[in-house]
Protein backbone atom coordinates (compact mmCIF):
# COMPACT_ATOMS: atom_id res chain seq x y z
CA UNK A 1 0.00 0.00 0.00
CA UNK A 2 1.01 3.66 -0.33
CA UNK A 3 0.43 5.40 2.99
CA UNK A 4 1.48 8.77 1.52
CA UNK A 5 -1.32 8.56 -1.06
CA UNK A 6 -3.84 7.52 1.59
CA UNK A 7 -2.88 10.45 3.83
CA UNK A 8 -2.86 12.78 0.82
CA UNK A 9 -6.55 12.03 0.20
CA UNK A 10 -7.45 12.99 3.76
CA UNK A 11 -5.20 16.07 3.87
CA UNK A 12 -6.46 17.29 0.48
CA UNK A 13 -10.04 17.04 1.77
CA UNK A 14 -9.07 19.08 4.85
CA UNK A 15 -7.33 21.68 2.64
CA UNK A 16 -10.54 22.04 0.63
CA UNK A 17 -12.65 22.30 3.78
CA UNK A 18 -10.66 25.33 5.02
CA UNK A 19 -10.71 26.77 1.48
CA UNK A 20 -7.01 26.88 0.74
CA UNK A 21 -6.01 28.16 -2.73
CA UNK A 22 -6.52 25.57 -5.49
CA UNK A 23 -3.52 23.35 -6.31
CA UNK A 24 -1.94 23.96 -2.89
CA UNK A 25 0.51 21.04 -2.54
CA UNK A 26 -0.01 18.79 0.48
CA UNK A 27 3.71 17.88 0.74
CA UNK A 28 3.38 14.77 2.91
CA UNK A 29 6.67 13.14 3.86
CA UNK A 30 7.84 10.48 6.32
CA UNK A 31 9.14 12.17 9.47
CA UNK A 32 12.87 12.28 9.92
CA UNK A 33 12.58 11.56 13.67
CA UNK A 34 10.09 9.36 15.51
CA UNK A 35 9.29 12.06 18.09
CA UNK A 36 7.83 14.09 15.19
CA UNK A 37 5.41 11.29 14.40
CA UNK A 38 5.44 8.95 11.43
CA UNK A 39 4.45 11.48 8.74
CA UNK A 40 4.61 15.24 8.47
CA UNK A 41 2.50 17.67 6.41
CA UNK A 42 4.71 20.55 5.25
CA UNK A 43 2.48 22.46 2.80
CA UNK A 44 0.71 24.77 5.24
CA UNK A 45 3.26 27.57 5.51
CA UNK A 46 3.28 28.23 1.76
CA UNK A 47 -0.54 28.42 1.75
CA UNK A 48 -0.53 30.73 4.79
CA UNK A 49 1.85 33.08 3.02
CA UNK A 50 -0.52 33.33 0.03
CA UNK A 51 -3.48 33.93 2.34
CA UNK A 52 -1.48 36.35 4.53
CA UNK A 53 -2.51 34.54 7.66
CA UNK A 54 -0.79 32.92 10.64
CA UNK A 55 0.55 29.51 9.53
CA UNK A 56 0.17 27.87 12.95
CA UNK A 57 -3.44 29.04 13.25
CA UNK A 58 -4.14 27.77 9.73
CA UNK A 59 -2.55 24.41 10.60
CA UNK A 60 -4.86 24.16 13.63
CA UNK A 61 -7.88 24.71 11.37
CA UNK A 62 -6.69 21.95 9.04
CA UNK A 63 -6.17 19.52 11.91
CA UNK A 64 -9.75 20.15 13.04
CA UNK A 65 -10.94 19.06 9.60
CA UNK A 66 -8.70 16.00 9.34
CA UNK A 67 -10.58 12.73 9.66
CA UNK A 68 -7.83 10.29 10.66
CA UNK A 69 -9.49 8.59 13.61
CA UNK A 70 -9.10 5.08 12.14
CA UNK A 71 -5.50 5.65 11.00
CA UNK A 72 -3.86 7.89 13.60
CA UNK A 73 -3.91 8.12 17.37
CA UNK A 74 -2.38 11.59 17.46
CA UNK A 75 -2.30 14.57 15.07
CA UNK A 76 -0.53 17.68 16.31
CA UNK A 77 0.72 21.04 15.12
CA UNK A 78 4.42 21.66 15.66
CA UNK A 79 6.62 24.70 15.19
CA UNK A 80 5.41 27.41 12.82
CA UNK A 81 2.85 25.18 11.08
CA UNK A 82 4.01 21.61 10.59
CA UNK A 83 1.38 18.90 11.10
CA UNK A 84 2.72 15.69 12.65
CA UNK A 85 0.77 12.46 12.21
CA UNK A 86 1.29 9.54 14.61
CA UNK A 87 -0.15 6.34 13.15
CA UNK A 88 -1.93 3.79 15.33
CA UNK A 89 0.17 0.68 16.05
CA UNK A 90 -2.98 -1.45 15.68
CA UNK A 91 -3.66 0.04 12.25
CA UNK A 92 -0.03 -0.58 11.18
CA UNK A 93 -0.32 -4.18 12.37
CA UNK A 94 -3.55 -4.60 10.42
CA UNK A 95 -1.92 -3.36 7.20
CA UNK A 96 1.06 -5.69 7.74
CA UNK A 97 -1.30 -8.62 8.26
CA UNK A 98 -2.80 -7.87 4.85
CA UNK A 99 0.68 -7.59 3.31
CA UNK A 100 1.74 -10.92 4.82
CA UNK A 101 -0.98 -12.76 2.92
CA UNK A 102 1.04 -12.45 -0.28
CA UNK A 103 4.76 -12.73 0.36
CA UNK A 104 5.46 -12.20 -3.36
CA UNK A 105 4.23 -8.59 -3.28
CA UNK A 106 4.27 -7.44 0.39
CA UNK A 107 1.13 -5.38 -0.07
CA UNK A 108 2.28 -3.58 -3.22
CA UNK A 109 -0.65 -2.76 -5.50
CA UNK A 110 -0.51 -2.84 -9.27
CA UNK A 111 -0.91 0.45 -11.14
CA UNK A 112 -4.50 1.60 -11.66
CA UNK A 113 -3.55 3.10 -15.00
CA UNK A 114 -1.54 0.48 -16.93
CA UNK A 115 0.87 1.95 -19.48
CA UNK A 116 2.78 0.46 -22.39
CA UNK A 117 6.35 1.54 -21.72
CA UNK A 118 9.15 1.11 -24.25
CA UNK A 119 12.57 1.17 -22.60
CA UNK A 120 15.67 1.73 -24.73
CA UNK A 121 18.74 0.63 -22.79
CA UNK A 122 22.18 -0.98 -23.02
CA UNK A 123 22.58 -0.40 -26.79
CA UNK A 124 26.15 -1.64 -27.34
CA UNK A 125 28.06 -1.14 -30.58
CA UNK A 126 28.34 -4.64 -32.03
CA UNK A 127 31.57 -3.76 -33.84
CA UNK A 128 33.40 -4.48 -30.58
CA UNK A 129 32.94 -6.03 -27.14
CA UNK A 130 30.95 -4.37 -24.39
CA UNK A 131 33.04 -2.14 -22.13
CA UNK A 132 32.48 -0.40 -18.79
CA UNK A 133 30.73 2.46 -20.59
CA UNK A 134 27.78 0.12 -21.18
CA UNK A 135 27.42 -0.83 -17.51
CA UNK A 136 25.29 2.07 -16.30
CA UNK A 137 22.77 2.01 -19.16
CA UNK A 138 22.41 -1.77 -18.86
CA UNK A 139 21.85 -2.05 -15.10
CA UNK A 140 19.97 1.22 -14.45
CA UNK A 141 17.64 0.53 -17.36
CA UNK A 142 17.12 -3.06 -16.22
CA UNK A 143 16.29 -2.07 -12.63
CA UNK A 144 13.68 0.42 -13.84
CA UNK A 145 12.23 -2.16 -16.26
CA UNK A 146 11.84 -4.70 -13.44
CA UNK A 147 10.12 -2.15 -11.18
CA UNK A 148 7.72 -1.03 -13.93
CA UNK A 149 6.77 -4.64 -14.64
CA UNK A 150 6.31 -5.37 -10.93
CA UNK A 151 3.90 -2.43 -10.73
CA UNK A 152 1.86 -3.93 -13.56
CA UNK A 153 2.89 -1.92 -16.60
CA UNK A 154 3.43 -3.54 -19.99
CA UNK A 155 7.14 -3.09 -20.63
CA UNK A 156 8.79 -3.60 -24.01
CA UNK A 157 12.58 -3.82 -23.82
CA UNK A 158 14.42 -2.37 -26.83
CA UNK A 159 18.14 -3.03 -27.13
CA UNK A 160 19.01 -0.56 -29.91
CA UNK A 161 22.37 -2.09 -30.87
CA UNK A 162 24.70 -0.51 -33.42
CA UNK A 163 25.15 -2.99 -36.28
CA UNK A 164 25.51 -0.82 -39.38
CA UNK A 165 27.76 1.81 -40.96
CA UNK A 166 31.35 2.34 -42.10
CA UNK A 167 32.96 0.36 -39.28
CA UNK A 168 31.22 -2.81 -40.48
CA UNK A 169 32.61 -2.32 -43.98
CA UNK A 170 36.02 -2.14 -42.31
CA UNK A 171 35.38 -5.35 -40.37
CA UNK A 172 34.06 -7.23 -43.41
CA UNK A 173 37.12 -6.22 -45.43
CA UNK A 174 39.38 -7.56 -42.66
CA UNK A 175 37.31 -10.77 -42.39
CA UNK A 176 37.58 -11.27 -46.15
CA UNK A 177 41.36 -10.89 -46.04
CA UNK A 178 41.66 -13.28 -43.10
CA UNK A 179 39.66 -15.92 -44.94
CA UNK A 180 41.74 -15.57 -48.08
CA UNK A 181 44.98 -15.85 -46.09
CA UNK A 182 43.79 -19.14 -44.56
CA UNK A 183 43.38 -17.86 -40.99
CA UNK A 184 40.83 -19.52 -38.74
CA UNK A 185 38.19 -16.80 -38.68
CA UNK A 186 36.34 -18.30 -35.71
CA UNK A 187 39.50 -18.13 -33.59
CA UNK A 188 40.16 -14.56 -34.70
CA UNK A 189 36.62 -13.47 -33.84
CA UNK A 190 36.84 -15.00 -30.37
CA UNK A 191 38.48 -11.73 -29.30
CA UNK A 192 36.34 -9.07 -30.95
CA UNK A 193 38.24 -6.21 -29.35
CA UNK A 194 41.57 -7.28 -30.88
CA UNK A 195 39.90 -7.95 -34.23
CA UNK A 196 38.38 -4.47 -34.19
CA UNK A 197 41.72 -2.84 -33.31
CA UNK A 198 43.48 -4.67 -36.14
CA UNK A 199 40.79 -3.56 -38.59
CA UNK A 200 40.88 0.06 -37.39
CA UNK A 201 44.67 0.20 -37.60
CA UNK A 202 44.58 -1.01 -41.22
CA UNK A 203 41.76 1.42 -42.03
CA UNK A 204 43.74 4.37 -40.63
CA UNK A 205 47.11 3.41 -42.17
CA UNK A 206 46.32 1.63 -45.44
CA UNK A 207 44.55 3.76 -48.06
CA UNK A 208 43.75 0.76 -50.26
CA UNK A 209 42.20 -1.10 -47.34
CA UNK A 210 40.15 1.99 -46.42
CA UNK A 211 38.87 2.22 -50.00
CA UNK A 212 37.94 -1.48 -49.98
CA UNK A 213 36.18 -1.04 -46.63
CA UNK A 214 34.03 1.80 -48.01
CA UNK A 215 33.18 -0.32 -51.04
CA UNK A 216 32.07 -3.13 -48.75
CA UNK A 217 29.73 -0.70 -46.98
CA UNK A 218 28.06 0.05 -50.31
CA UNK A 219 27.87 -3.68 -51.13
CA UNK A 220 26.38 -4.45 -47.72
CA UNK A 221 23.78 -1.71 -48.04
CA UNK A 222 22.86 -2.90 -51.54
CA UNK A 223 22.27 -6.46 -50.26
CA UNK A 224 25.37 -8.27 -51.58
CA UNK A 225 24.95 -11.87 -50.37
CA UNK A 226 28.62 -12.56 -49.59
CA UNK A 227 28.97 -9.32 -47.63
CA UNK A 228 25.74 -9.97 -45.80
CA UNK A 229 26.88 -13.50 -44.82
CA UNK A 230 30.16 -12.19 -43.37
CA UNK A 231 28.34 -9.37 -41.63
CA UNK A 232 25.80 -11.80 -40.12
CA UNK A 233 28.59 -14.08 -38.91
CA UNK A 234 30.20 -11.18 -37.10
CA UNK A 235 26.88 -9.94 -35.67
CA UNK A 236 25.96 -13.38 -34.31
CA UNK A 237 29.29 -13.71 -32.49
CA UNK A 238 29.06 -10.18 -31.11
CA UNK A 239 25.52 -10.73 -29.89
CA UNK A 240 26.63 -13.92 -28.14
CA UNK A 241 29.26 -11.86 -26.30
CA UNK A 242 26.47 -9.51 -25.19
CA UNK A 243 24.27 -12.41 -24.10
CA UNK A 244 27.11 -13.81 -21.99
CA UNK A 245 27.63 -10.44 -20.30
CA UNK A 246 23.92 -10.01 -19.60
CA UNK A 247 23.76 -13.48 -18.07
CA UNK A 248 26.79 -12.85 -15.85
CA UNK A 249 25.44 -9.43 -14.91
CA UNK A 250 21.93 -10.80 -14.23
CA UNK A 251 20.37 -8.34 -16.67
CA UNK A 252 17.03 -9.47 -18.10
CA UNK A 253 17.70 -8.52 -21.75
CA UNK A 254 17.20 -11.39 -24.20
CA UNK A 255 18.14 -11.84 -27.86
CA UNK A 256 14.47 -11.20 -28.72
CA UNK A 257 14.78 -7.70 -27.22
CA UNK A 258 17.41 -6.68 -29.78
CA UNK A 259 16.11 -4.10 -32.25
CA UNK A 260 19.21 -3.05 -34.21
CA UNK A 261 19.83 0.04 -36.32
CA UNK A 262 19.66 -2.12 -39.44
CA UNK A 263 16.01 -3.00 -38.67
CA UNK A 264 15.02 0.54 -39.67
CA UNK A 265 16.97 0.72 -42.96
CA UNK A 266 13.93 0.24 -45.19
CA UNK A 267 12.07 3.11 -43.51
CA UNK A 268 14.88 5.71 -43.71
CA UNK A 269 13.99 6.99 -47.23
CA UNK A 270 10.36 7.29 -46.11
CA UNK A 271 11.42 9.31 -43.05
CA UNK A 272 13.18 11.78 -45.36
CA UNK A 273 10.31 11.97 -47.86
CA UNK A 274 7.73 12.46 -45.09
CA UNK A 275 9.77 15.24 -43.52
CA UNK A 276 10.05 16.84 -46.96
CA UNK A 277 6.30 16.52 -47.64
CA UNK A 278 5.59 18.36 -44.39
CA UNK A 279 7.95 21.18 -45.30
CA UNK A 280 10.39 20.48 -42.48
CA UNK A 281 13.47 19.89 -44.66
CA UNK A 282 15.99 22.45 -45.85
CA UNK A 283 18.60 21.67 -48.51
CA UNK A 284 21.89 22.95 -47.04
CA UNK A 285 25.28 22.35 -48.68
CA UNK A 286 23.93 19.19 -50.28
CA UNK A 287 22.58 17.80 -46.99
CA UNK A 288 18.99 17.52 -45.81
CA UNK A 289 18.53 19.47 -42.58
CA UNK A 290 15.73 20.25 -40.14
CA UNK A 291 16.34 23.63 -38.51
CA UNK A 292 14.93 23.82 -34.98
CA UNK A 293 14.15 27.28 -33.62
CA UNK A 294 13.37 25.69 -30.25
CA UNK A 295 17.08 24.89 -29.83
CA UNK A 296 18.60 28.22 -30.81
CA UNK A 297 22.24 28.94 -30.01
CA UNK A 298 23.34 31.89 -27.89
CA UNK A 299 23.82 33.79 -31.14
CA UNK A 300 20.18 33.18 -32.02
CA UNK A 301 20.67 30.72 -34.89
CA UNK A 302 18.41 27.66 -35.15
CA UNK A 303 19.93 24.26 -34.40
CA UNK A 304 20.65 22.31 -37.61
CA UNK A 305 19.63 18.64 -37.28
CA UNK A 306 21.09 16.80 -40.28
CA UNK A 307 18.99 13.80 -41.32
CA UNK A 308 20.71 12.97 -44.62
CA UNK A 309 24.30 13.69 -45.64
CA UNK A 310 25.32 15.22 -48.96
CA UNK A 311 26.45 11.79 -50.20
CA UNK A 312 22.97 10.39 -49.51
CA UNK A 313 23.95 8.58 -46.33
CA UNK A 314 21.81 8.62 -43.22
CA UNK A 315 22.71 9.51 -39.65
CA UNK A 316 21.84 8.31 -36.15
CA UNK A 317 19.11 10.94 -36.05
CA UNK A 318 17.41 9.35 -39.08
CA UNK A 319 17.32 5.86 -37.60
CA UNK A 320 16.25 7.27 -34.23
CA UNK A 321 13.31 8.99 -35.94
CA UNK A 322 12.39 5.72 -37.65
CA UNK A 323 12.63 3.95 -34.29
CA UNK A 324 10.31 6.47 -32.68
CA UNK A 325 7.79 6.09 -35.47
CA UNK A 326 7.92 2.30 -35.03
CA UNK A 327 7.51 2.60 -31.26
CA UNK A 328 4.45 4.77 -31.77
CA UNK A 329 2.70 2.99 -34.64
CA UNK A 330 3.68 -0.65 -34.07
CA UNK A 331 4.40 -0.88 -30.34
CA UNK A 332 1.76 1.71 -29.39
CA UNK A 333 3.88 3.10 -26.59
CA UNK A 334 2.46 5.51 -24.02
CA UNK A 335 5.92 6.25 -22.63
CA UNK A 336 9.37 5.85 -24.20
CA UNK A 337 12.40 5.92 -21.90
CA UNK A 338 15.95 6.31 -23.21
CA UNK A 339 18.79 5.34 -20.87
CA UNK A 340 21.56 7.04 -22.82
CA UNK A 341 24.47 9.00 -21.39
CA UNK A 342 24.27 12.74 -20.84
CA UNK A 343 26.44 13.60 -23.84
CA UNK A 344 23.55 12.62 -26.16
CA UNK A 345 21.17 15.13 -24.59
CA UNK A 346 21.09 17.62 -27.48
CA UNK A 347 20.84 14.83 -30.05
CA UNK A 348 17.82 13.21 -28.37
CA UNK A 349 16.21 16.57 -27.70
CA UNK A 350 16.35 17.37 -31.42
CA UNK A 351 15.04 13.91 -32.39
CA UNK A 352 12.09 14.25 -30.00
CA UNK A 353 11.23 17.70 -31.40
CA UNK A 354 11.38 16.55 -35.02
CA UNK A 355 9.27 13.46 -34.29
CA UNK A 356 6.63 15.62 -32.61
CA UNK A 357 6.63 18.23 -35.40
CA UNK A 358 6.35 15.53 -38.07
CA UNK A 359 3.59 13.66 -36.26
CA UNK A 360 5.72 10.51 -36.01
CA UNK A 361 4.55 10.31 -32.38
CA UNK A 362 1.35 11.40 -30.67
CA UNK A 363 1.17 14.48 -28.47
CA UNK A 364 0.26 12.27 -25.52
CA UNK A 365 3.34 10.03 -25.79
CA UNK A 366 5.90 10.70 -23.06
CA UNK A 367 9.43 10.93 -24.46
CA UNK A 368 12.10 10.84 -21.78
CA UNK A 369 15.87 10.99 -22.00
CA UNK A 370 17.19 9.63 -18.70
CA UNK A 371 20.88 10.52 -18.73
CA UNK A 372 23.50 9.15 -16.38
CA UNK A 373 26.93 10.26 -15.21
CA UNK A 374 30.31 8.64 -15.76
CA UNK A 375 32.08 5.89 -13.83
CA UNK A 376 35.33 7.48 -12.64
CA UNK A 377 38.59 6.01 -11.43
CA UNK A 378 40.26 7.00 -8.14
CA UNK A 379 42.08 9.72 -10.08
CA UNK A 380 38.76 11.41 -10.83
CA UNK A 381 39.02 10.62 -14.54
CA UNK A 382 36.87 8.21 -16.60
CA UNK A 383 37.60 4.61 -15.57
CA UNK A 384 40.40 3.09 -17.71
CA UNK A 385 42.94 0.28 -17.63
CA UNK A 386 46.36 1.04 -16.15
CA UNK A 387 47.62 1.44 -19.70
CA UNK A 388 44.87 3.98 -20.36
CA UNK A 389 42.71 1.71 -22.51
CA UNK A 390 39.02 0.87 -22.35
CA UNK A 391 38.10 -1.74 -19.74
CA UNK A 392 36.15 -4.72 -21.09
CA UNK A 393 33.01 -5.30 -19.09
CA UNK A 394 33.72 -9.05 -18.86
CA UNK A 395 37.15 -8.32 -17.36
CA UNK A 396 35.61 -6.03 -14.75
CA UNK A 397 32.98 -8.60 -13.77
CA UNK A 398 35.53 -11.44 -13.64
CA UNK A 399 37.71 -9.36 -11.33
CA UNK A 400 34.69 -8.61 -9.12
CA UNK A 401 33.98 -12.32 -8.74
CA UNK A 402 37.64 -13.10 -8.00
CA UNK A 403 37.86 -10.39 -5.33
CA UNK A 404 34.64 -11.66 -3.77
CA UNK A 405 35.99 -15.22 -3.86
CA UNK A 406 39.11 -14.13 -1.96
CA UNK A 407 36.93 -12.38 0.61
CA UNK A 408 34.59 -15.35 1.07
CA UNK A 409 37.53 -17.77 1.35
CA UNK A 410 39.07 -15.58 4.04
CA UNK A 411 35.85 -15.27 6.07
CA UNK A 412 34.55 -18.84 5.58
CA UNK A 413 37.46 -21.14 4.69
CA UNK A 414 35.41 -24.25 5.62
CA UNK A 415 32.81 -23.78 2.87
CA UNK A 416 33.03 -26.27 0.03
CA UNK A 417 34.44 -25.02 -3.28
CA UNK A 418 31.16 -25.00 -5.20
CA UNK A 419 29.45 -22.89 -2.55
CA UNK A 420 32.38 -20.48 -2.41
CA UNK A 421 32.16 -20.00 -6.18
CA UNK A 422 28.40 -19.44 -6.06
CA UNK A 423 28.62 -16.92 -3.22
CA UNK A 424 31.55 -15.17 -4.92
CA UNK A 425 29.51 -14.81 -8.13
CA UNK A 426 26.47 -13.41 -6.36
CA UNK A 427 28.42 -11.09 -4.06
CA UNK A 428 30.90 -9.86 -6.69
CA UNK A 429 28.30 -9.01 -9.32
CA UNK A 430 25.96 -7.51 -6.72
CA UNK A 431 28.76 -5.31 -5.37
CA UNK A 432 29.49 -3.80 -8.78
CA UNK A 433 25.82 -3.27 -9.61
CA UNK A 434 24.77 -1.86 -6.25
CA UNK A 435 27.71 0.56 -6.07
CA UNK A 436 26.37 2.06 -9.28
CA UNK A 437 22.63 1.80 -8.64
CA UNK A 438 22.88 3.33 -5.16
CA UNK A 439 24.27 6.56 -6.61
CA UNK A 440 22.12 9.30 -8.09
CA UNK A 441 21.70 8.36 -11.75
CA UNK A 442 22.70 11.77 -13.06
CA UNK A 443 25.93 11.99 -11.04
CA UNK A 444 29.43 10.74 -11.78
CA UNK A 445 30.80 8.32 -9.19
CA UNK A 446 34.19 6.95 -8.12
CA UNK A 447 34.69 3.22 -8.70
CA UNK A 448 36.29 1.74 -5.57
CA UNK A 449 36.68 -2.01 -4.96
CA UNK A 450 37.20 -1.71 -1.20
CA UNK A 451 34.05 0.29 -0.48
CA UNK A 452 31.76 -1.70 -2.79
CA UNK A 453 32.82 -5.06 -1.30
CA UNK A 454 32.54 -3.86 2.29
CA UNK A 455 30.11 -5.58 4.66
CA UNK A 456 29.48 -2.24 6.36
CA UNK A 457 27.46 0.72 5.13
CA UNK A 458 25.15 1.03 2.14
CA UNK A 459 26.57 -1.82 0.04
CA UNK A 460 25.26 -4.98 -1.60
CA UNK A 461 27.23 -7.34 0.70
CA UNK A 462 25.70 -5.59 3.74
CA UNK A 463 22.16 -6.09 2.39
CA UNK A 464 22.83 -9.65 1.27
CA UNK A 465 24.24 -10.43 4.71
CA UNK A 466 21.20 -8.82 6.38
CA UNK A 467 19.01 -11.27 4.46
CA UNK A 468 21.11 -14.31 5.42
CA UNK A 469 21.20 -13.15 9.05
CA UNK A 470 17.40 -13.10 9.21
CA UNK A 471 17.36 -16.61 7.72
CA UNK A 472 19.77 -17.77 10.41
CA UNK A 473 17.32 -16.54 13.07
CA UNK A 474 14.61 -18.79 11.62
CA UNK A 475 16.98 -21.78 11.61
CA UNK A 476 17.60 -21.24 15.32
CA UNK A 477 13.92 -20.60 16.07
CA UNK A 478 12.62 -23.82 14.58
CA UNK A 479 8.83 -24.12 14.30
CA UNK A 480 6.72 -21.01 14.85
CA UNK A 481 3.16 -19.87 14.20
CA UNK A 482 3.26 -17.95 10.92
CA UNK A 483 -0.41 -17.00 11.46
CA UNK A 484 0.30 -15.39 14.80
CA UNK A 485 -1.20 -11.97 15.49
CA UNK A 486 1.27 -9.15 15.01
CA UNK A 487 1.97 -7.06 18.10
CA UNK A 488 3.68 -3.71 17.55
CA UNK A 489 4.01 -2.61 21.15
CA UNK A 490 7.53 -1.18 21.02
CA UNK A 491 8.62 1.84 18.97
CA UNK A 492 11.26 -0.24 17.15
CA UNK A 493 8.61 -2.72 16.03
CA UNK A 494 6.42 0.09 14.76
CA UNK A 495 9.28 1.73 12.89
CA UNK A 496 10.23 -1.53 11.18
CA UNK A 497 6.61 -2.32 10.35
CA UNK A 498 6.09 1.15 8.88
CA UNK A 499 9.25 0.86 6.79
CA UNK A 500 8.01 -2.44 5.31
CA UNK A 501 4.73 -0.74 4.38
CA UNK A 502 6.65 2.06 2.63
CA UNK A 503 7.98 -0.39 0.02
CA UNK A 504 5.35 0.63 -2.53
CA UNK A 505 6.21 4.32 -2.08
CA UNK A 506 9.86 3.59 -2.89
CA UNK A 507 8.92 1.63 -6.01
CA UNK A 508 6.62 4.37 -7.26
CA UNK A 509 9.45 6.90 -6.91
CA UNK A 510 11.65 4.64 -9.05
CA UNK A 511 8.93 4.19 -11.67
CA UNK A 512 8.22 7.92 -11.87
CA UNK A 513 11.75 9.36 -11.85
CA UNK A 514 13.80 6.34 -13.02
CA UNK A 515 16.06 6.65 -9.98
CA UNK A 516 16.98 3.16 -8.65
CA UNK A 517 18.97 4.80 -5.84
CA UNK A 518 15.60 5.52 -4.18
CA UNK A 519 15.03 1.77 -3.88
CA UNK A 520 18.63 1.23 -2.71
CA UNK A 521 18.21 3.85 0.01
CA UNK A 522 14.94 2.26 1.07
CA UNK A 523 16.46 -1.22 1.37
CA UNK A 524 19.42 0.12 3.36
CA UNK A 525 17.06 1.94 5.73
CA UNK A 526 14.94 -1.21 6.03
CA UNK A 527 18.03 -3.24 6.99
CA UNK A 528 19.11 -0.57 9.47
CA UNK A 529 15.65 -0.54 11.06
CA UNK A 530 15.78 -4.31 11.35
CA UNK A 531 19.12 -4.18 13.16
CA UNK A 532 17.72 -1.58 15.58
CA UNK A 533 14.64 -3.77 16.12
CA UNK A 534 16.77 -6.90 16.59
CA UNK A 535 18.92 -5.26 19.26
CA UNK A 536 16.00 -3.68 21.14
CA UNK A 537 13.44 -6.48 20.82
CA UNK A 538 14.64 -9.99 21.78
CA UNK A 539 13.12 -12.60 19.49
CA UNK A 540 14.15 -16.10 20.55
CA UNK A 541 14.02 -15.40 24.29
CA UNK A 542 10.61 -13.67 24.25
CA UNK A 543 7.35 -15.32 25.37
CA UNK A 544 5.75 -17.47 22.67
CA UNK A 545 3.18 -14.92 21.41
CA UNK A 546 5.79 -12.15 21.25
CA UNK A 547 8.33 -14.49 19.67
CA UNK A 548 5.90 -15.54 16.93
CA UNK A 549 4.94 -11.92 16.26
CA UNK A 550 8.56 -10.82 15.99
CA UNK A 551 9.47 -13.76 13.78
CA UNK A 552 6.58 -12.83 11.51
CA UNK A 553 7.89 -9.26 11.34
CA UNK A 554 11.39 -10.59 10.61
CA UNK A 555 9.97 -12.79 7.85
CA UNK A 556 8.24 -9.81 6.22
CA UNK A 557 11.54 -7.93 6.36
CA UNK A 558 13.39 -10.78 4.65
CA UNK A 559 10.70 -11.08 1.96
CA UNK A 560 10.85 -7.34 1.28
CA UNK A 561 14.65 -7.40 1.10
CA UNK A 562 14.61 -10.33 -1.32
CA UNK A 563 11.99 -8.80 -3.63
CA UNK A 564 13.65 -5.37 -3.52
CA UNK A 565 17.10 -6.74 -4.33
CA UNK A 566 15.64 -8.90 -7.11
CA UNK A 567 14.11 -5.76 -8.65
CA UNK A 568 17.65 -4.35 -8.71
CA UNK A 569 18.86 -7.55 -10.40
CA UNK A 570 20.71 -8.67 -7.26
CA UNK A 571 20.61 -12.25 -5.97
CA UNK A 572 20.50 -13.31 -2.33
CA UNK A 573 21.65 -16.55 -0.68
CA UNK A 574 20.74 -18.54 2.40
CA UNK A 575 24.21 -18.19 3.92
CA UNK A 576 27.42 -16.27 3.23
Amino acid sequence: MNICQLLDQHVSAAFSAVKLPENTPTVIKPSARINFGHYQVNGVMGAAKKLRTNPRALAMQIVEQLDLEIIANKVEVAGPGFINIHLKPAWLAQQLEQASKNSDRIGVNTAKSRMTVVVDYSGPNLAKEMHVGHLRSSIIGDAVVRVLEFLGHKVIRQNHVGDWGTQFGMLIAHMQDQQQSGSDLAVKLADLESFYRESKLRFDQDADFATAAREYVVKLQSGDEQCKALWQQFIDISLQHCDDVYQQLNVSLQRSDVMPESAYNADLPHVISDLDTQGLLTHSDGAQVVFLDELKSKEGSAFPAIVQKSDGGYLYSTSDLAALRYRHSSLQADRVMYFVDARQSLHLQSVFLIAQKAGFVSEAMLLEHLPFGTMMGKDGKPFKTRAGGTVKLTDLLDEAEQRAYNLVSEKNPDLDEAEKQLIAHKVGIAAVKYADLSKNRSSDYIFNWDSMLSFEGNTAPYLQYAYTRINSIFKKAGQYDSHATLQLDKAEEQQLGLKILQFEEALQYVAKDAMPNMLCNYLYELSSHFMTFYEACPILKADQATKDSRLKLAGLTADTLKIGLDLLGIEVMERM
